[in-house]
Parts: C-alpha cells; sequence; structure tokens
C-alpha cells in the first residue's frame, strides 16, 4: 500500500473525498432552500466533525502501551480548529465570534493538510485509526467551512478582527500549557517548526496568516462596496 503524498492511496483518497464534497454542496445548496434545512445539515456536519476529532484523539490517548490522558486535549493548530469549530456550530449562534476566527484558519489548515497529508505513513495502512481520523476531521472540517459561507452563517467583516486575536491568544495560552503543566515538548508549533529546516514556528506563521487574513478582508469588503455602488446606481436610473 502506497502511503506517500501524492501515492496511490493519498491520490484515491483525493478523488472520492473531492467527489463525495462537491456532489453534496451542489445538492445542499439546491435542495436545502429554508433555514431550517440548511441549520439541519450544518448541524449533522458538526456533530460528525466532533465525532471524528475525539475519536482522533482517543487514538492518540491509546496509541501506546502506556495511557495518555493529557493528548484528549488537542495539541495542533488544525486539531484544536476542528474541535472548536464544531462546538461553535453545534452549540453558538448564527455568526458568532468563534465562527470569525475558525473559518478561515480551518479553510488554510484543512487545504493544505488534506492536499500534503505528512501523517499518512505514520501506520500499517490508511486505515489506521489516527491516520484515518485525521484526514476525516480534516475533511469534514473542510466541508462544515464551505457550507458555512454557501449559507451565507458567517458575515466576514474586517470589523471582527480582534477575534483572531483573541483566538491565537487562546491556542498559545493553551500550548503553553500543555507545554508546563503536562511535560509536552510542544505544542501549537510554539517552539519546533511546522517543516523541519525552516523557521515556520507559530511565532513566524501567526503574523504571516493574519496579514494574510488582512488582504482576504480588505478584498472582501472592496467587492461588498462596489456591489452597493452598482445597486445604488441601478436604482438611481430606475
Amino acid at each position: 500500500m502506497d502511503l506517500n503524498v501524492f501515492g496511490s492511496v493519498h491520490l484515491i483518497y483525493l478523488a472520492i473525498s473531492l467527489t463525495l464534497t462537491i456532489i453534496g454542496l451542489i445538492c445542499a445548496k439546491k435542495f436545502a432552500k429554508s433555514e431550517k434545512s440548511q441549520t439541519i445539515i450544518l448541524k449533522i456536519l458538526a456533530g460528525a466533525l466532533l465525532v471524528w476529532i475525539l475519536i482522533n484523539r482517543l487514538s492518540q490517548v491509546f496509541r501506546y502501551d502506556n495511557v495518555r490522558w493529557n493528548q484528549i486535549i488537542p495539541d495542533s493548530f488544525c486539531g484544536m480548529t476542528s474541535l472548536v469549530l464544531s462546538l461553535a456550530v453545534l452549540f453558538g449562534k448564527k455568526d458568532n465570534n468563534v465562527l470569525h476566527f475558525a473559518w478561515f484558519l480551518a479553510l488554510i489548515g484543512d487545504v493544505i493538510t488534506i492536499a500534503y497529508p505528512t501523517f499518512l505513513n505514520q501506520g500499517p495502512s490508511v486505515f489506521y485509526l489516527p491516520t484515518i481520523s485525521g484526514l476525516l476531521h480534516h475533511s469534514l472540517s473542510l466541508v462544515l467551512v464551505i457550507a458555512l459561507l454557501l449559507f451565507n452563517q458567517i458575515n466576514i467583516t474586517y470589523r471582527k478582527w480582534y477575534c483572531t486575536l483573541f483566538g491565537f491568544t487562546a491556542y498559545f495560552t493553551v500550548g503553553a500549557f500543555q507545554m508546563s503543566v503536562f511535560g509536552f515538548s510542544d505544542a501549537f508549533h510554539i517552539v519546533e517548526p511546522m517543516l523541519s529546516g525552516t523557521p515556520l514556528t507559530a511565532w513566524v506563521v501567526a503574523p504571516i496568516y493574519i496579514v494574510g487574513y488582512s488582504i482576504v478582508l480588505l478584498i472582501i469588503e472592496l467587492v461588498r462596496k462596489h456591489k452597493l455602488k452598482d445597486v445604488k446606481r441601478k436604482e438611481s436610473n430606475t
């Protein structure tokens, strides 16, 4: 079984997951017209995401001979974001502040990880529980974010900039706790880079992310103002 990145298993998984994602989102957009039906779809996706991120964490707890319950708390950006995003959709209101922090981080992290899953060969097969649960929670997180945007559940705006600041502060606080209390060598890439041999620790990546997110917010705001001007122009001509 070829478990290398862009090997046969990876490419098959990409083909299946992308096909199901596209078909599912098209059907959801076409048939889920009411807010109630859209909410049901989002809750189901969030529930499935919560199940798989918990399975992933439990697989880490029981992965070795000695049970390590401190592994139940995610120590990575993607893992924590999957947990936070699922809970925010299941128990939070539409357009809540947590979504404003989590949606873009999940989108970027999930796309990168699904395209380049470095953990793919950690076990004997793709069905090794830490591997398959890792793939599935990333895929479900990506689908959930796209569905949130598709159903206009997030009003993306620069006015919610502080959500990103609070979100990263919370992640780093959890990471510092895991390192100081649980004895983790690293958490949230506070110490070790995301790619070995590079300077890409969280202290480098976080500012880059914030700049990139700011550009995205600026583009969205400019497009929104342009559309508003077009609407006003059409109204004035009628």
